[in-house]
C-alpha cells in the first residue's frame, strides 16, 4: 500500500516550537527578505499607532499587532513593497506619575526636572523593551531594532516643524477659556483624554433675587421681591455666577409659592412643584385666568444681585444651548466653568470669573468658602444657601460625568490660560471634514460618520498640558511685558537645537546660547526671554507622527500620506483625529489614504476586562498553553470592527480548529510524499476525474474568494472560507481519494491524479493562510515532498513564496469548463448528501457494517438523473465509498441501502470480484495490478 509519509508532527507543540521559529526567522532576517523581495513594487505603508510604553502587553495589544500583521503580510506575499516602522508613545502624565510613586514624596519635592525627565525616560525605555519582546512573540513581522520614539530628537523636531506652520499660520493661539481640569493630575485635558462614567451629584433649585419686578407680572398684580429660579448640579461654581442664561422662545411665567415669587419655565412648573413639594402654589395671570408669559429673549438684560457674591450684580441672557428637559429653564451660568457658559458670556459680553486653582480649592474669591476643595465645598454651599432662605430644593442625582482618562477622578471645567488650535479660524473644521467625508476611506464605512460627528462638535483643541514630561510648547515669553516672542527664526532656532540635543535641552539650555543673535520682544524690545514652561497634549505628539516618521523616515520606504492608519475604535477621539487636525492643518491634505479600526476585547459575557473582575487575558499566558497561531487564528475569525469576546472557553474551540488544519496539512504532505510536481503532475485537464476537476475548480475558487477579502481587509471572511474548504474537503475529498492514493499503483495515472489536485490545494492553503497561520505554515514549507524541498532556487521561507495565482495550477483550469464542474459535480455532492444518511440508517439497522459493502440505489429527479448519468456510476461508487450504484428516476433525492453479494478485497476492502489478475488471484484486478506495479510476488507476504 502507498500510506501516507510525513515528519510533518500531528502534535503541533506551538509553545516549544515557535521561539525555535522566531529565532530562525530572526538568523534569516525575514522582514528584510520580504522587504528586498519587494523593494522596486507598489509601496503599501500601514503607519503603527504608538501604544504606550508603561506595563507588559495585554490581549488588546496582542488583538492590535496581530491585525496589522495579517494586512502587512498579505500584502507583501502579494507583491507590495511593505516597510513597517513599529512606535511607541514614550511621554506623558501616567509614566510621570508612576515615577513620582516610585520615588516618593520626599525626593520629588527635590528633584530637578532633567533628572526627573531622565527618570522617565528610563521608565519608557524599560517597557518599550518588554513590549517589543512581547510583539516579536505573537510572530509579528517588523523593524524591530529602529522603531519610533517619541521622545528621540528626530521626533521631537516634528512636533516645533508642525506647531510652527499653524501658529504662523493663525491656527494656534493662547486663551483664557474653560477647558476639562484634573485637579489630581493638576493639568488641562483634551478631549480625547476624557472618559465617562456615573457620579452622584446634588440637584439645586436656588432663588436668585432680581432688582426689580418685570412690568408684566407686577401689572398682573405682583407685588414684592421677585426672584429668578435656576437649576444646577454644581454648587461649587455659584461663586462664579455672573448670568443666568434661558431659552429664547420657550415661555416662562412667575410662580408664587412659600411667599416668593419665582419665574421659571411654564413647561417645567409642575416638575418644579413635585421637587420643591410644594402643596400649594399658583401662577400670576391677567384678568381673563390666562397664566402671564415672556419669552426668555424678552427678559434680557434683567439683572440680579450674584448668589454667593453679593457685592456683584448678574445679568439674564439666553441661548440655545438652553433646553427643558429638566431643571427650570434658567440655567445658572459662569463664563469660566463650562463651554456652553463661556459661548454665551462670549456673545453677551459677561464677566469671567474664576475662584478655584490648580489644585480644586476655592480661593478667596469666593467669598465664605475659600480654602474648600471643589467636592468639600457642595453640601456647605447647599447650606449655606438653605440658611440664607434661598434654597427651594435639594435632592441627589446619577448622572454621566467626565472623568481623567489616567487617574479615572472626575475632573472640572476651568478656565485658565492655555495653548489652542483653533478649528474655526483657518476653517481646519471644514477641511477636516471634507478629508473624512470626500478623500478617506474608512472601514468599515460607517466609521466616517463616527469621527465625522466628533470633528463637527468638538470645541477649540486645548494642547497645553503643566506637566514635566514631554515636548515642550516652542515659544518664548519676554520677562519684563511677558509677550510672547515666537517667529520663523526662533522655531528654526528650537528644530536645530532639537535634531542635536532633543527636547531635554529646553530644560538645560539658556534660549541667549540657540536663539538668532538680537532675537526680541516686539513689543517692549526686551532681549531676555524665558521659555514655555508647559508641554504639549500627547495626542498632538503621536498625531505629528506623519512628519517625525513618515516624512524623517522616506530613506527607508516609508511616504506621506500612508495607505493606512489602524486602531482601537476610541482613536476616533484619538490618534486618527489628531493626526488628521495636525496634518491638515499644516499641509491642507490627510495622513492617510484609508482608516481602519478595531474593536475592544471583553469576556465571554461581552464585560470590558479589568482587574477587579479578574475576567483578564493574558497574551503570554494564551501562547503559554496554545500557542501564538491559535491566538492569531482567533483574531482571524472575528469580527474585528466590533468589540470581540475571547476566554479559554473560545480558545479551546479556535484550538480545535487549528488542529482541522494542521491535520489537512498533513494529510496533503503524507500523500504528496513520493510526488514530484515537475514529472508526476498531470497537465491534461481531460484526464483527471470529475471530483478531481470539481476541487480544483473549487481551489480556484477559494483563491479568488480568499484574494478578495484579504484586499478589504475581511479577515474573518478568509478564516471562514479557509475552515469550510478543509472542513469540505477533509469530510469528501480526501476521504474519497484515499482509494486511489494507498490502493492504486505509485504511478498510476488515477492517483497522479488525485496527488495533481492535492498539490494544487497545498499550494494556495499554505500561501494563503500564511498572514494568519505564520508559524504553522513555515513549518509545513519545510515539510513539502523532498523534491519540490531540495529544487534549486525553492526560497527558503513561504513567505517569500508570493501569492497563489490559479493561472499557475496544473493543469490548466478552463474557465468555462472550471465553472461547469462545480456546477455539474454540485449535483453529485447533493446526491451523496442523500446517499449518507441512507448508509447511516443501514447501519444502525445492521444491515451493512462499512460502507464499502454497501449497494446503494439512487433516486433522483430527471435533470438530476441526467447529470448523474452523464458522470457515470463508477463516480458516484468511488463519491459515496461503496460497492455499486445504480441512479433511478423519481421526485426527490432519496436513496436505499442493501448488502453486497461481492467478496472484499483484502488489501483495499473494496467489495469486488477478486482473482482478476493471474499473479494476485486474492485480490480484486485492480489491486493485482497495483502489487504488479509494485513488484509484489506474494512472498514477501
Amino acid at each position: 500500500m502507498n500510506l501516507p509519509k510525513t515528519d510533518f508532527a500531528m502534535r503541533a507543540n506551538l509553545p516549544a516550537n515557535e521561539p525555535k521559529r522566531l529565532e530562525k526567522w530572526e538568523n534569516e532576517r525575514i522582514y528584510q527578505q520580504v522587504l528586498d523581495k519587494n523593494r522596486d513594487n507598489k509601496p503599501f505603508v500601514l503607519h503603527d499607532g504608538p501604544p504606550y510604553a508603561n506595563g507588559p502587553i495585554h490581549i488588546g495589544h496582542a488583538f492590535n499587532k496581530i491585525l496589522k500583521d495579517f494586512v502587512n503580510k498579505s500584502h507583501a506575499q502579494m507583491g507590495f513593497f511593505t516597510p513597517y516602522v513599529p512606535g511607541w508613545d514614550c511621554h506623558g502624565q501616567p509614566i510621570e506619575h508612576m515615577v513620582e510613586t516610585t520615588i516618593g514624596p520626599e525626593r520629588m519635592a527635590t528633584i530637578s526636572q532633567p533628572d526627573l525627565r531622565q527618570l522617565c525616560r528610563e521608565w519608557a525605555e524599560k517597557y518599550v523593551d518588554i513590549q517589543r519582546e512581547g510583539f516579536k512573540r505573537l510572530g509579528v513581522n517588523a523593524d524591530w531594532d529602529n522603531p519610533y520614539l517619541t521622545f528621540l530628537p528626530n521626533y521631537e523636531a516634528g512636533n516645533v516643524e508642525i506647531f510652527k506652520q499653524m501658529y504662523l499660520d493663525g491656527s494656534i493661539y493662547r486663551g483664557r477659556k474653560p477647558i476639562h481640569w484634573c485637579k489630581s493630575c493638576h493639568t488641562a485635558l483634551a478631549e480625547a483624554e476624557i472618559e465617562y462614567g456615573d457620579e452622584t451629584s446634588p440637584s439645586i433649585f436656588v432663588r436668585f433675587a432680581l432688582d426689580a419686578m418685570p412690568g408684566i407680572f407686577e401689572a398682573a398684580g405682583a407685588t414684592g421681591q421677585a426672584y429668578i429660579l435656576i437649576w444646577t448640579t454644581t454648587p461649587w461654581t455659584l461663586p462664579a455666577n455672573t448670568a443666568v442664561s434661558l431659552a429664547p422662545d420657550a415661555d416662562y411665567v412667575m410662580v408664587q409659592a412659600d411667599g416668593a415669587n419665582m419665574i421659571f419655565a411654564q413647561e417645567l412648573v409642575e416638575q418644579v412643584a413635585q421637587a420643591a413639594g410644594w402643596e400649594d402654589f399658583c401662577i400670576v395671570s391677567n384678568e381673563a385666568g390666562e397664566p402671564v408669559t415672556l419669552k426668555g429673549r424678552e427678559m434680557c438684560g434683567l439683572t440680579y444681585t450674584c448668589p454667593i457674591r453679593h457685592d456683584l450684580k448678574g445679568t439674564v441672557i439666553y441661548g440655545d444651548h438652553v433646553t427643558l428637559d429638566s431643571g427650570t429653564g434658567a440655567v445658572h451660568t459662569a463664563p469660566g466653568h463650562g463651554q456652553d457658559d463661556y459661548l454665551v458670556g462670549l456673545e453677551f459680553d459677561i464677566p469671567l470669573l474664576m475662584p478655584v486653582d490648580d489644585n480644586g480649592v476655592l480661593t478667596d474669591e469666593a467669598g465664605p468658602f475659600v480654602g474648600l476643595d471643589v467636592e468639600a465645598a457642595n453640601p456647605v454651599i447647599i447650606d449655606w444657601l438653605r440658611d440664607q432662605g434661598t434654597l427651594v430644593a435639594a435632592q441627589d442625582i446619577v448622572h454621566s460625568y467626565p472623568h481623567c482618562w489616567r487617574c479615572h477622578q472626575p475632573v472640572i471645567f476651568r478656565a485658565t490660560d492655555q495653548w489652542f488650535v483653533s478649528m474655526d479660524k483657518n476653517g481646519l473644521r471644514d477641511k477636516a471634514l471634507h478629508a473624512i467625508n470626500d478623500e478617506v476611506r474608512f472601514v468599515p464605512d460607517w466609521a466616517k460618520n463616527r469621527i465625522g460627528a466628533m470633528v463637527a462638535d468638538r470645541p477649540d483643541w486645548c494642547i497645553s498640558r503643566q506637566r514635566s514630561w514631554g515636548v515642550p510648547i516652542p515659544v518664548f515669553k519676554c520677562a519684563k511685558c511677558g509677550s510672547t516672542v515666537a517667529t520663523e527664526a526662533t522655531f528654526d532656532a528650537v528644530i536645530a537645537l532639537f535634531y542635536e540635543k532633543g527636547a531635554d535641552a529646553w530644560f538645560t539650555e539658556k534660549p541667549a546660547d540657540y536663539l538668532p543673535k538680537h532675537t526680541a520682544c516686539e513689543v517692549c524690545g526686551c532681549t531676555e526671554l524665558l521659555p514655555e514652561k508647559d508641554i504639549l497634549d500627547v495626542w498632538w505628539e503621536s498625531g505629528v507622527s506623519h512628519t517625525s516618521v513618515l516624512k524623517h523616515r522616506e530613506a527607508e520606504g516609508l511616504h506621506f500620506p500612508a495607505e493606512l492608519y489602524l486602531e482601537g475604535s476610541d482613536q476616533h477621539r484619538g490618534w486618527f483625529q489628531s493626526s488628521l487636525l495636525t496634518s491638515v492643518g499644516a499641509y491642507g491634505t490627510p495622513p492617510y489614504q484609508s482608516v481602519m479600526h478595531c474593536g475592544f476585547t471583553v469576556d465571554e459575557q461581552g464585560r470590558k476586562m479589568s482587574k477587579s473582575l479578574g475576567n483578564g487575558i493574558d497574551p503570554a499566558e494564551v501562547m503559554e498553553k496554545y500557542g501564538a497561531d491559535v491566538l492569531r487564528l482567533w483574531v482571524s475569525s472575528v469580527d474585528y470592527s466590533q468589540d470581540v469576546s475571547i476566554s479559554d472557553t473560545i480558545l479551546k474551540q479556535v484550538s480545535d480548529a487549528y488542529r482541522r488544519f494542521r491535520n489537512t496539512f498533513r494529510f496533503l504532505l503524507g500523500s504528496l510524499d513520493d510526488f514530484d510536481d515537475a514529472t508526476d503532475a498531470v497537465s491534461d485537464w481531460n484526464a483527471l476525474e470529475p471530483i478531481d476537476q470539481y476541487y480544483l475548480a473549487a481551489a480556484a475558487a477559494l483563491l479568488s474568494e480568499v484574494t478578495q477579502a484579504y484586499q478589504e481587509f475581511r479577515y474573518n471572511s478568509v478564516y471562514r472560507a479557509c475552515y469550510e474548504f478543509v472542513n469540505d474537503l477533509s469530510a469528501v475529498y480526501m476521504d474519497v481519494a484515499k482509494d486511489r492514493l494507498y490502493s492504486e499503483a505509485p504511478n498510476s495515472p488515477r492517483r497522479r491524479a488525485v496527488q495533481t489536485v492535492l498539490m494544487n490545494i497545498l499550494e494556495v492553503l499554505v500561501r494563503v493562510m500564511t498572514p494568519i497561520l505564520s508559524f504553522t505554515t513555515d513549518e509545513v514549507w519545510e515539510h513539502y515532498p523532498r523534491a519540490m524541498r531540495e529544487r534549486a532556487g525553492r526560497v527558503g521561507n513561504v513567505q517569500l513564496a508570493g501569492w497563489p495565482d490559479a493561472s499557475d495550477f496544473v493543469p490548466a483550469l478552463p474557465a468555462d469548463e472550471g465553472r461547469a464542474a462545480l456546477e455539474s459535480f454540485a449535483v453529485a455532492l447533493e446526491a451523496r448528501d442523500a446517499a449518507m444518511k441512507a448508509l447511516e440508517e443501514a447501519r444502525g439497522a445492521k444491515l451493512v457494517n462499512k460502507s464499502q459493502e454497501a449497494v446503494v440505489e439512487l433516486t433522483a429527479p430527471a435533470e438530476a438523473k441526467a447529470a448523474l448519468d452523464a458522470l457515470g456510476e463508477g463516480v458516484l461508487e468511488e463519491l459515496f465509498i461503496v460497492a455499486s450504484v445504480t441512479v433511478v428516476e423519481g421526485d426527490e433525492f432519496a436513496a436505499t441501502v442493501s448488502a453486497s453479494t461481492s467478496e472484499k478485497c483484502p488489501r483495499c476492502w473494496n467489495y469486488r470480484e477478486l482473482g482478476g489478475n493471474a499473479h494476485h488471484p486474492d485480490v480484486c484486478g485492480r489491486c493485482g495490478d497495483a502489487l504488479d506495479a509494485i513488484g509484489f510476488d506474494g512472498e514477501d507476504a
